[in-house]
This record gives structure tokens, C-alpha cells and sequence, in this order.
């Protein structure tokens, strides 16, 4: 419920701030005094699109402040969770239009979008008027307006999993029939690499190890000649027969050299240790050296055959074992494909059938619904003096979608036999009026914590009709918040809150403001709405009996 309204600098108004209450709230005043500019102002802080300059002459910057209290289950609180906007209950909304044309926005003190703002007052206000394309006269949202009456919110959720579903199943075939026309297109090519890569069997790593092994064998003549050298240099016929010698030469005189030969045998011990392992590892060198040239050649002759496999596909030659597995995939896939193709066609099928039939079972609900919501028309018609108008709600096919594949309009026909057609084009200004009050009075049921405002939409009608009209508002407000700016004293007489907006003069400057009225103030403003600028008696004392009818 919209709280109230705190209004700086904008337009005429130079700071007003408004409290509304439950019920039935009536803003009257003459033609030009500024009831638009409530709704201008109203529509800024929500984020409507609206006029471009709401700024006050001479002032630097407008501001408008709304606040709403909301219930622990108003849909608005949806809208504050995904912005991560923190709530207590209480919604405060805060827009600021500079000179220069900046808007700035805040939501409980955290700056917003506009984007934001107006999924808040999608669910928080409601407007309707004569010339309102945003609610019940546009046709794109009747299909929406008849589910929120007929109550099939899960057979519009059944559709929408089925619709997508069938999308899904769609793109998986569309995906996989690319993926083997792919295939097939370089099937030759795929199944030749095959056998290729499978007959070679090229592991990670070996390039590398091969060229190794070629480069030793290519050198290891030179290698193993010197090494041979080195052997022999070791050897009983070298070093290690010399070291013998003089270690046994020393051993026999060392008892006679009281110790001082005890130092030089020991080094000479491991001196004999050390040449040992030496003489093992160059004899292991000349063992591994120790090739034939067939062997060179086989090295060579593999080497060479990986390195021009993974130029031929352009890749490293240590990835040739992965590109292998992906060529190897492809081919599966190009022998298993047809099948998946196949396959995944029935699942299509499957599923197109899945969403028609939750399609046909929601067209069931909306072609009972909109029975009852054109009874419910008709019974909200009398009342209103348009017992002889008819309002029809029209479903016809439409293109599948996730909404179904239906078409809903709200057609109507002011007449017997007069032809019918579109809300927005067939009605005059006062049928119209009454045909949206009609039909927000059946869908009000369905569309709990909306604060409805109503824009002249009593314009064009009068006597016991405009009376009609009041006492249906009156019924509408009931259970909720209805704001309605009017010209009509039969609806201001059902007010339960009345305010009057009118225009004073200061200085040069025109300002408007806004007059909560009290119930003797109330007699003086309906009778002025009766007989104009001169009231009468006789229009206060038709003035009260409109409000105690009421």
C-alpha cells in the first residue's frame, strides 16, 4: 500500500508531502490546478517514462519520495532479494532529477536503476486511464490478464518446463546432426589418420628418447674409441696395476717404517676402491655403446616416421597419442552417429508432443475462463449502465511459444448487432471508462497488493452512471488501496479519504498544493464540483446527500 508521498520542486510544486490511507482515496480540483502532476510525479519515483523536464523553474534539482508498506508476502519483496536490497517492511523509494536532466535513484537508501524501479512499480502500482497502453488496453498482456483470472499458474508452468524441453531436445539434435555432417564431410581423411596413428602407436615422450639414441649411436664410434683408451689406461696394464705394484711394495716394508707408511696405504686402499667403480662404469659405457648399424637405421627410420605424422597433422609429436584418441572419437562417432541422429529425432518428437499436450490442456482452462470472465463482464456491465454492451474475451492460435500457442484478445461491441472489435478502438471515452472498471473489478480478485490508480476514469459519464461507477470503485477499494483523480461528484461523494489540489499565487510564481479535507470542507468541494464556482446552498444540501447515499 502506497503510504505516502513527499514531492520537492518538481514542475509547480514546491514541497508537498501527501499520507494516504486503506480505502478509497479521491483527489479532485479544478482543470488545471495540477492533479496530473501528483501522477507525474508518482510515475518519476516508480520509473515510468514520462516528461522530460519535471524540474521547477529557477531550482536545481527535483526530488520525489514515496513509501509503501508491504505485506510478508508481497510480491515486491521478490524484486528487492535479487537486487540485494535489504527490508524491515517498510519500502522507501527516492529519485532525484538534476537541472541538467541526470535522474538519480534510491531504493531504502541503496542506489538503483531504473530498471529496478520499474520492476518494483510492476508490483506495486497500477494505473489506469482512458489513454493507458500500459495495462488492461494493450493487447499483448490480455493472454497474461486471463491466466491471473482463470488461476493456471501451473498449467502455465507445466508449459513453459514442456516448451523447454523441446527446445533442449532441439538444439541436442541440431548439435549432433552438425557434429556428423562434420564428420562426414572428412570421413576418408579420418578413417585414413586412423590407421595411420594406430599402426605407428606413438607414445609420449619417445620422440625425444629416439633422437637421443641416434645422436649416441651417430657419435658412439669416436665415443667408444676413447673410452676404450680410457679402459685401458685403468686397467692391470695401467693404473691399476701400477697401484697394485706400489701398494704392494709398500705393504711389505710398512712394519719396518714404524707407522709412517700406515696413512699412504690407506688412500691407496680407496684409491684402488674408486678406480674400481670407474673401471665399471666405462665398461658399462662400452657395453651400451655396443650397436650394430641396423639398429641406427631402425631408430632412425621410426624417428623420422613420427616427426612427419605430426607435421602432417600440425601438431607437437609428443600430442600425437591425444590427437589419435580425438580422430578415434570422430570415428565413432561417424559409425555410431546416424543412430544418435536417429535417436535423438524420436526424443524431439517426444518431447513437441510432451508441450502440445500441456499446450491443449492450458487452451482447456483458458477457453473456461474466459466464459466466466465474460459472465462476470456482463454482470459488472449492468450496474454500470451498459446492460446492452457485450464483452467477449477471443482465443485464437498463435506460433508456439513458452506462454502456449494461444492468442488472447478482449473484444467488445457497445450495441446489440453493432460490430465488434478492440477495447482501445470500438469504445467511446465514457464506455471505455467503465468497461476498464468492469474489468478490473473481475480481475481484482487475482491481484492482491497492487495500489490501483484510476485517471479520470469516470471522464464522459454522469448522473446515475458516474454514481455507478462511484460505488463500484467504493467496492474495489474495499480490501485494498484505490487512488482516483476525478471531476465527478458522485465519486468524490464515496470517498473514504478526499483531498483537494488547487493553485495559488505567489509573487510571479504559480504553485500548487494539495488540501486533505475535513468532512465540512468535503460538503464545499462536492458542491463546487455540482455547481461550479458559485456554490449554492442547494448544491451543498445535493453535496451531502451524495455523501450520505454513499
Amino acid at each position: 500500500m502506497l503510504r505516502g508521498l513527499d514531492i520537492r520542486d518538481m514542475l509547480i510544486i514546491d514541497r508537498l508531502e501527501l499520507e494516504f490511507q486503506p480505502g478509497l482515496n479521491v483527489l479532485t480540483g479544478e482543470t488545471g490546478a495540477g492533479k496530473s502532476i501528483l501522477l507525474d510525479a508518482l510515475g518519476f519515483v516508480l520509473g515510468w517514462r514520462g516528461r522530460a523536464e519535471l524540474v521547477r523553474s529557477g531550482a536545481a534539482q527535483g526530488e520525489v519520495t514515496a513509501w509503501f508498506d508491504l505485506t510478508p508476502d508481497h510480491p515486491a519483496w521478490s524484486v528487492l532479494e535479487e537486487a540485494g536490497i535489504a527490508f524491515e517492511g517498510e519500502l522507501i523509494l527516492r529519485r532525484v532529477n538534476s537541472a541538467d536532466g541526470r535522474k538519480t535513484a534510491w531504493v531504502n537508501d541503496r542506489r538503483v536503476s531504473g530498471e529496478v524501479l520499474r520492476a518494483l512499480s510492476e508490483r506495486l502500482v497500477e494505473l489506469h486511464g482512458q489513454h493507458d497502453d500500459r495495462g488492461l488496453l494493450n493487447p499483448r498482456g490480455h493472454r497474461a490478464l486471463l491466466d491471473q483470472f482463470a488461476g493456471v499458474s501451473g498449467e502455465v508452468d507445466a508449459v513453459r518446463s514442456a516448451w523447454r524441453a523441446w527446445r533442449q531436445a532441439e538444439q541436442a539434435l541440431q548439435a549432433a546432426a552438425a557434429a556428423l555432417a562434420e564428420v562426414q564431410a572428412e570421413e576418408e581423411f579420418l578413417r585414413h589418420a586412423l590407421s595411420e596413428l594406430e599402426a605407428l602407436a606413438p607414445e609420449a615422450g619417445e620422440e625425444a628418447e629416439l633422437d637421443a639414441r641416434r645422436r649416441l649411436m651417430q657419435a658412439a664410434e669416436r665415443i667408444r674409441e676413447d673410452i676404450a683408451r680410457a679402459a685401458a689406461a685403468l686397467g692391470l696394464q695401467g693404473a691399476e696395476g701400477q697401484m697394485t705394484d706400489g701398494l704392494r711394495w709398500l705393504d711389505g716394508v710398512a712394519d719396518k717404517a714404524e707407522g709412517q707408511l700406515d696413512g699412504a696405504l690407506t688412500a691407496l686402499e680407496r684409491a684402488l676402491v674408486e678406480l674400481g667403480e670407474a673401471q665399471q662404469g666405462v665398461e658399462g659405457a662400452l657395453e651400451a655403446l655396443d650397436f650394430d648399424a641396423g639398429e641406427l637405421e631402425r631408430v632412425e627410420e621410426r624417428l623420422f616416421a613420427i616427426r612427419g605424422l605430426a607435421r602432417k597433422h600440425g601438431v607437437a609429436p609428443d600430442d600425437l597419442g591425444a590427437f589419435g584418441e580425438e580422430v578415434a572419437r570422430k570415428v565413432a562417432a561417424l559409425d555410431g552417429g546416424a543412430e544418435d541422429v536417429e535417436a535423438l529425432r524420436a526424443k524431439v518428437a517426444e518431447a513437441e508432443n510432451a508441450y502440445r499436450a500441456a499446450a491443449e490442456a492450458l487452451r482447456t482452462a483458458r477457453m473456461a475462463a474466459a466464459g466466466r470472465l465474460d459472465q462476470a463482464m456482463a454482470e459488472e456491465l449492468a450496474p454500470l449502465k451498459m446492460e446492452r454492451a457485450a464483452f467477449s474475451t477471443e482465443i485464437g492460435p498463435a506460433d508456439p511459444g513458452p506462454d502456449g500457442a494461444d492468442e488472447v484478445a478482449f473484444v467488445v461491441a457497445t450495441n446489440p448487432g453493432a460490430p465488434a472489435g478492440p477495447l482501445a478502438k470500438i469504445a467511446s471515452g465514457g464506455e471505455l471508462s467503465r468497461f476498464l472498471l468492469a474489468l478490473k473489478v473481475c480481475l481484482t480478485g487475482t491481484s492482491s497488493g497492487l495500489t490501483l490508480i484510476f485517471d479520470e476514469i469516470d471522464r464522459g459519464v454522469g448522473g446515475a452512471t458516474a454514481d455507478a461507477v462511484g460505488r463500484r470503485l467504493a467496492a474495489l477499494a474495499r480490501d485494498g488501496q484505490v487512488l482516483v483523480v476525478t471531476h465527478s461528484p458522485q465519486v468524490a461523494a464515496q470517498a473514504a479519504h478526499h483531498w483537494r489540489v488547487e493553485k495559488r499565487q505567489e509573487a510571479d510564481t504559480t504553485l500548487s498544493t494539495v488540501v486533505p479535507l475535513a468532512d465540512a470542507d468535503r460538503v464545499d468541494e462536492i458542491a463546487r464540483m455540482i455547481s461550479g464556482d458559485r456554490v449554492t446552498d442547494a448544491a451543498r444540501d445535493a453535496a451531502r446527500a451524495l455523501i450520505h447515499a454513499g
